[in-house]
C-alpha cells in the first residue's frame, strides 16, 4: 500500500506531465531546437540514461526489465535492443501515446510494451532489473525508501535509479526555476543526501538482500541528478 503523500505527489506529477507540460515535455526529448537552459537539461538526461543503461549488464536477452516512470521511452527501446522484455509504465497517458507514436518496431531481440498507471503497481509482475530515471527526485525521503522496498520485493537482480543531490548549487538553480512561467514549472524536486537515503533503506526488511553497488552524479548546467544502484547479493 503506498502513502498518502506518495499518492498525492504522484496525482500532481500526473497532471503535470500530461496537461501542463505534455508540449515542452515532448519537445525536450525531441531533437527539436530547445532553449539554452532546456539544452543542458537534454544533455544531462542524455547523460545518465546512458549511465543507468551502462550498470546494467550488456546482454540484456529474455530479462524482464522494468522502465518505472518511462515518459516518452528513450531508455525502454534501447534496453529493448540489447534483449530484454521492457515493461515500460508512466503516469502520464499523453506521455505514453508519444512514445507509441515514436517507437514503433523495435529492432533487435527485446520488446517494449508501454503502460499507463503507477510504477509500483504488484501487478506488473517481477523483473531482473529495474530502472527509475529521474521519477523518483519529486518524492521525499522517506517516500522513496518506501517506493523502493516495494520495488525491490519484485526484483532479483538490481535497482538502478536517481535523486536529487541537495546541494547548494541545487538551491540556487530551484530558486531561479521559480523565474519560470508558473506553468513551465514540475512539480517541486526534493534534495536528499544519499547518506540519509542509505540509512532509510537499510530499516527497509525489503531492501536488506540489496547493497549499494555505486553512486554517479552528473551536473549539466539546469540538470543535477545522482544515479546509484542497489544491487541483489554480496559484492
Amino acid at each position: 500500500m503506498t502513502s498518502p503523500t506518495y499518492a498525492a505527489r504522484r496525482g500532481q506529477l500526473e497532471t503535470y506531465f500530461d496537461r501542463t507540460a505534455a508540449d515542452a515535455w515532448a519537445r525536450l526529448t525531441s531533437d527539436a531546437p530547445v532553449s539554452r537552459i532546456r539544452a543542458t537539461v537534454r544533455a544531462g538526461r542524455d547523460a545518465m540514461r546512458g549511465t543507468l543503461l551502462s550498470w546494467l549488464p550488456e546482454d540484456l536477452s529474455g530479462a524482464r526489465i522494468l522502465d518505472a516512470g518511462c515518459g516518452t521511452g528513450a531508455l525502454a527501446v534501447e534496453a529493448a535492443r540489447r534483449g530484454a522484455e521492457v515493461v515500460a509504465i508512466d503516469v502520464s497517458p499523453t506521455l505514453i501515446g508519444l512514445a507509441r507514436e515514436r517507437i514503433g518496431p523495435v529492432a533487435g531481440r527485446g520488446s517494449v510494451a508501454f503502460r499507463v498507471g503507477d510504477m509500483l503497481d504488484p501487478d506488473l509482475g517481477r523483473f531482473d532489473h529495474i530502472v527509475a530515471m529521474d521519477s523518483l527526485i519529486h518524492y521525499a525521503g522517506p517516500d522513496i525508501a518506501r517506493a523502493l522496498a516495494a520495488l525491490g520485493s519484485r526484483t532479483s537482480g538490481s535497482i538502478v535509479f536517481t535523486v536529487a543531490p541537495r546541494t547548494a548549487l541545487l538551491t540556487l538553480m530551484h530558486a531561479a526555476g521559480k523565474l519560470f512561467p508558473k506553468a513551465d514549472r514540475a512539480p517541486a524536486i526534493v534534495p536528499i543526501t544519499t547518506r540519509g537515503l542509505a540509512r532509510r533503506i537499510a530499516r527497509e526488511p525489503d531492501l536488506a538482500p540489496f547493497r549499494l553497488a555505486r553512486t554517479h552524479r552528473i551536473n549539466s548546467g539546469f540538470y543535477l541528478s545522482n544515479a546509484i544502484e542497489l544491487k541483489r547479493g554480496r559484492p
